[in-house]
Order: structure tokens, then sequence, then C-alpha cells
């Protein structure tokens, strides 16, 4: 699936709740089943600077693509990074670089956050980004 097949499923998905305390719960679930980082990459060189809760990434490349794991201590980032895992997960960094993240505004996600978690979650999309952007350099 391309990165704009699985954010429209993200925003089908999210369109089926009727109340934002149903799309929090959804969101704590997503980061129950999200791809845990392995305990060595939870080092201070993978947390992502600008989040109130600390939050783990790690990317790896498999066959061109880019695979990412992580790991949060708030039940709610964790639920948030893992939706921005699935959309960027298992793709060519290339795609990554040239996404558009609307899908997140789409959700309403970003106007339901406190200001530090909108904060976090740019900093998320950021990083997510630069590893793209840097496993890109490496394929050129």
């Amino acid at each position: 699936m391309t990165i704009e097949d699985i954010q429209n499923e993200i925003i089908d998905e999210f369109s089926m709740f009727d109340d934002w305390e149903e799309r929090y719960q959804y969101m704590i679930d997503l980061g129950k089943d999200l791809p845990l980082i392995d305990n060595q990459y939870k080092t201070e060189s993978n947390i992502i600077k600008g989040c109130q809760s600390k939050v783990w990434v790690h990317a790896e490349m498999k066959d061109d693509k880019i695979a990412f794991t992580a790991d949060s201590d708030a039940i709610i980032t964790k639920g948030i990074i893992a939706i921005l895992i699935r959309a960027f997960s298992d793709q060519h960094p290339k795609d990554i670089i040239d996404a558009d993240t609307d899908f997140i505004d789409k959700i309403g996600l970003k106007e339901h956050l406190s200001p530090t978690r909108a904060n976090g979650l740019v900093s998320m999309v950021k990083q997510l980004k630069m590893y793209a952007i840097a496993y890109q350099t490496q394929l050129n």
C-alpha cells in the first residue's frame, strides 16, 4: 500500500467514531499494537526532542524501505507515534520525504491535543522525515 492509501485508511477508521473519547481510546489501542523498539535502541540519541513524554524511534533500511519501531512512556503519545509509524513504515525514503501529512488534520488530531502534545506530534513527523532524508542520501 502507498502512504496515501494508508493515510486514507486511517482517516476512514477515525471517521467511524462519534466523539473524541472513542478516538482517544482507539489511539490507545493502536499504541498497544505498536511494533516496539528493541530495548537496545531506547537510548538518549533515539529520543524525539520536543516531546513532553519520552518517545523513542528507531529506523533501519530493509530492501530500500525504512522500517520504524518506537515506544513511549505515555499511552496517548504511544498511540500518536503508532499512527505515524503505520503511515510511514515499510516505505521508500523518497516516498516518506514527499508524503503529505494533512491526514493528521483530516482526523482532527492536532486540534484535540494539548499544545505541548501538538508540538510533540510535529517533532515526531520531523524526526521520521529526517530518518528518510538520511537514508535517501545513502541511496543516492
